[in-house]
């Protein structure tokens, strides 16, 4: 990175950032930096999307969101720092180099200025894109009511040994080596050990590791198929943390400074570690490849239909996709105790702005993106498409039925009892939007842009640029506008 591009990105995450909420006493730190070079793409790993979002912005939204926040940035730091957006109580700081969690860390904590103390600092990675509010909420309780100076978000690994690319919890044993009970020490953390690490270990020689006085010795296979694993999540006391992070070294095979080194530091230093796991172990899922990213992509679109299969009938739960928001509509919409007869078939992709209604159906891979109000008693059906732009806005009214592969799109309202047979296709923008009138027929190859269509009229096979159907009931059949550039045909 060159010394002017530098200064470029630090101007551009001065821009995006915000003042800190000066009553809040927490401080969430997200680590975005990285790229990721086993996904192979040259896309940001942050910036991979499961379930529609991007990962750093999945767990940027799972968290607190009236707490203090710095977000860690890197490689693609201007692609991070603009899909993520400018927020409240939130700043953005360049990690040049990335040279470890610890470093970035650290980075993190250099911008706070003087008198901006915190009780208590929670580190997230920003690729555990499964990472949902209650999983956070309940480690920060965890954490609060404890005794802990840290704690590490721990997941039980349940794949084979060789596969496990995590850094694995290394715990005192229930014996040491004279076969006497470790008493008090039991099951206490010693160290996170990276995998790379135990790799490069020898396979007939011990690893020894110090914990309060005693030696605590591990075979290489020990440790390997250890199941426990390091989430990447953590929580410290601030004061501690800020004591301590500078004290890391890079004593490692990747020669960079491990935010994990912090836990033998805090043991020397006699401060209190803990470890907890969350319930839903899916929930600190992190990704290194397309294949793990995939995975977690098939969990979270199984746990919105497990959220809503018995609200609304999904043709395939492997083959569907409904936006957030559109869910939480759905949801609400349940509340009113009325059934809501919708159906989506198989790869029907519902996204952000479309505005559900009663008795709905959605044919197969029918494409809905936009804002987009649904009435009553509407059939969508196989391979239709309904588009607009952010500030455009499509009605269509109730007892509709859009047939197959339509395509409808922009500034568009369509009548109460329209039937838009196939192969037709229907713009609007703001300049010339679309309005069709009730029990509209429009059948056969059409097309229609900034147009206004009169009730009860039918229409076939007719291209209608900027027109007016004032007379209801009308039949326009075969029209065409005049062509132009005949005289460039041969």
């Amino acid at each position: 990175m060159t010394i002017s591009e530098e200064s470029r990105l630090k101007n551009l995450a001065e821009e995006f950032s915000s003042p800190f909420n000066k009553k809040s006493k927490e401080l969430f730190i997200i680590l975005a930096a990285g790229h990721g070079k086993r996904i192979k793409s040259q896309t940001s790993k942050m910036l991979h999307k499961i379930w529609g979002k991007p990962t750093v912005e999945r767990v940027y939204n799972a968290k607190n969101l009236t707490s203090n926040t710095i977000v860690v940035v890197g490689i693609k730091a201007e692609e991070v720092m603009r899909t993520l957006g400018k927020h409240k109580n939130t700043k953005y700081v360049i990690q040049t180099n990335q040279n470890g969690t610890g470093h970035a860390v650290k980075v993190a904590l250099n911008i706070l200025k003087q008198n901006e103390k915190f009780n208590n600092v929670y580190i997230l990675p920003g690729d555990v894109g499964l990472i949902d509010k209650k999983t956070i909420s309940t480690f920060r309780s965890k954490f609060i009511n404890s005794d802990s100076d840290m704690m590490v978000l721990t997941g039980i690994f349940s794949g084979a040994s060789e596969y496990n690319s995590y850094g694995r919890i290394v715990r005192v044993k229930d014996k040491n080596d004279f076969g006497e009970s470790n008493g008090s020490n039991k099951g206490r953390v010693i160290e996170i050990l990276e995998a790379k690490d135990i790799n490069a270990l020898h396979e007939n020689k011990l690893y020894n590791v110090k914990f309060n006085s005693s030696n605590q010795a591990y075979t290489k296979e020990e440790l390997i198929n250890c199941r426990e694993y390091n989430s990447g999540i953590y929580a410290f006391k601030f004061d501690k943390l800020n004591r301590l992070i500078g004290k890391i070294k890079s004593q490692n095979v990747q020669k960079e400074i491990y935010i994990t080194d912090l836990i033998k530091l805090f043991n020397d230093n006699k401060f209190s570690v803990r470890a907890v796991s969350p319930k839903d172990q899916n929930a600190i899922m992190g990704f290194n490849n397309k294949s793990v990213l995939k995975e977690m992509e098939n969990i979270a679109r199984q746990k919105i239909y497990e959220k809503l299969k018995d609200i609304i009938e999904i043709e395939d739960n492997d083959d569907f996709y409904i936006e957030d928001s559109v869910i939480e509509q759905i949801l609400k919409l349940d509340k009113k105790n009325i059934p809501l007869d919708i159906k989506i078939g198989k790869g029907v992709h519902i996204d952000k702005g479309a505005k559900l209604n009663y008795n709905l159906e959605f044919k197969r891979r029918a494409y809905i993106r936009g804002n987009i109000r649904f009435g009553k008693n509407i059939i969508v059906y196989p391979n239709v498409s309904l588009t607009t732009y952010e500030k455009q806005k499509m009605t269509i009214g109730n007892n509709v039925m859009v047939y197959d592969a339509n395509i409808i799109k922009g500034m568009v309202t369509i009548g109460a009892g329209c039937r838009i047979e196939s192969r037709v296709n229907i713009t609007g923008s703001e300049n010339l939007p679309t309005k069709i009138g009730k029990d509209v027929l429009i059948k056969g190859t059409s097309y229609i842009y900034g147009s206004s269509i009169a009730d009860d009229t039918t229409i076939i096979h007719s291209v209608l640029i900027n027109k007016k159907i004032k007379k209801r009931g009308s039949s326009v059949k075969f029209y065409l506008p005049e062509a132009e550039g005949v005289e460039e045909i041969v």
